[in-house]
């Protein structure tokens, strides 16, 4: 580690200290995720984490959601989570057009902390490491009107800036029609630069090969030019975030 960024690491620390909390539970590869997400201002960044802990003990007061809490959800069976890339990040699938906007919010927002848990917790190696992402393919093939939830792709990329700061690693985009393109311009007016930096809009066979290379054969589904098969987010058992 860079001496800069040692010290930053250190006066993060000593912040979150004066801040009444306590970074004993977790190794400096998490804490380093607040410092990039914050620029490496440790006054932030220590603020950024205690926010996150107060959050996550009210919001996630048994350390996951269970499957019970967020059962309409996935009975659509519209998130897959495949296996690992070539470099070793978490597969989420999105079928955008197997979503609808939520009547209840409050259960989609368990559902959005439900299913960045347990994609993140696919890429555990035995154990957390803390610096873990995932890659996001969001497929928006087929989507109607009836599909489209602003609020909700605002939800979920907003938790994952708040909540999961440098969790993502790629966020691809596919299938995009006409219509979507207004409003992904207006989701995109929510999102961080930082955010923003890692989705990539697949438009041309060029990207679509890039896709295949950066994530694998293996572990891309069979519809976007990869060998593997889809598999729901329930049927993907672990033993880190199951009851």
């Amino acid at each position: 580690m860079e001496k800069n960024q040692q010290l930053n690491l250190t006066q993060m620390k000593n912040c979150i200290k004066k801040l009444g909390s306590s970074t004993e539970k977790y190794g400096d590869p998490t804490l380093e995720r607040f410092l990039i997400a914050r620029s490496m201002d440790p006054n932030k960044a220590a603020k950024m984490f205690v926010s996150w802990q107060k959050w996550r003990a009210a919001f996630v007061p048994l350390d996951f959601i269970p499957d019970s809490e967020v059962i309409d959800q996935l009975e659509t069976k519209k998130i897959y989570l495949q296996g690992l890339s070539k470099d070793g990040y978490p597969l989420m699938v999105v079928k955008a057009c197997k979503h609808y906007p939520a009547k209840d919010q409050p259960q989609f927002k368990k559902f959005v902390v439900h299913l960045l848990d347990k994609v993140i917790a696919r890429g555990f190696k035995g154990k957390e490491i803390g610096n873990e992402k995932l890659i996001v393919v969001l497929d928006l093939d087929q989507i109607g009107y009836k599909n489209v939830d602003a609020r909700g792709f605002i939800t979920g990329f907003q938790f994952l800036q708040a909540y999961y700061p440098e969790r993502l690693k790629r966020c691809y985009i596919l299938n995009m029609p006409w219509f979507f393109v207004s409003v992904w311009r207006m989701i995109s007016r929510f999102l961080e630069k930082a955010t923003l930096d890692k989705i990539v809009i697949i438009s041309n066979d060029g990207e679509k090969k890039q896709l295949i290379k950066e994530v694998g054969e293996d572990v891309l589904p069979e519809e976007f030019g990869g060998q593997a098969k889809l598999v729901a987010l329930q049927d993907v058992v672990l033993p880190h975030v199951e009851n």
